[in-house]
């Protein structure tokens, strides 16, 4: 793997993961559903969700997973010399749709106040605000300058 795969990977999951953040702390804030807090609730892991971590600390942590999607996401787009927007977004789909999913188990796992597995309507936001995540990869794979 180049580095130049790694920079833009790392750029663009430290962007798309702000974007997936922000945009679910702003629907926290506005609804009261904790799908922030859900995206950062570490609590149920051995070891670390012992340790009471504030929210810059929880923040990096997603934004570690972050960053491991779009180093990968753009070893894909150069491994499979995808340019088209189409294709781009194909490899962000395949990449980025399963984590809507992980709302069933981290929801149901957490120990902090989280919504319920069931509560549609923050898996409806908790779902919208990924699908924003998804189609930021291609985009900023288009906006961010080649290195």
């Amino acid at each position: 793997m180049s580095s130049r795969v790694v920079r833009e990977g790392t750029l663009t999951g430290l962007l798309s993961g702000t974007i997936l953040g922000l945009g679910l702390k702003m629907v926290e804030v506005t609804t009261n559903l904790n799908v922030y807090t859900l995206l950062l609730n570490v609590d149920f892991i051995p070891i670390i969700g012992s340790v009471q971590w504030n929210e810059v600390i929880e923040f990096a942590f997603h934004l570690i997973i972050a960053v491991v999607i779009g180093i990968v996401y753009m070893y894909l787009r150069g491994r499979l010399e995808l340019e088209r927007f189409r294709s781009l977004l194909l490899v962000a789909v395949v990449l980025g749709f399963p984590t809507i999913f992980l709302y069933f188990p981290l929801s149901f796992l957490a120990i902090k106040d989280v919504p319920s597995w069931d509560d549609y309507a923050a898996f409806f936001w908790w779902s919208l605000i990924h699908i924003l995540y998804i189609f930021s990869l291609p985009v900023l794979t288009r906006l961010l300058p080649k290195q």
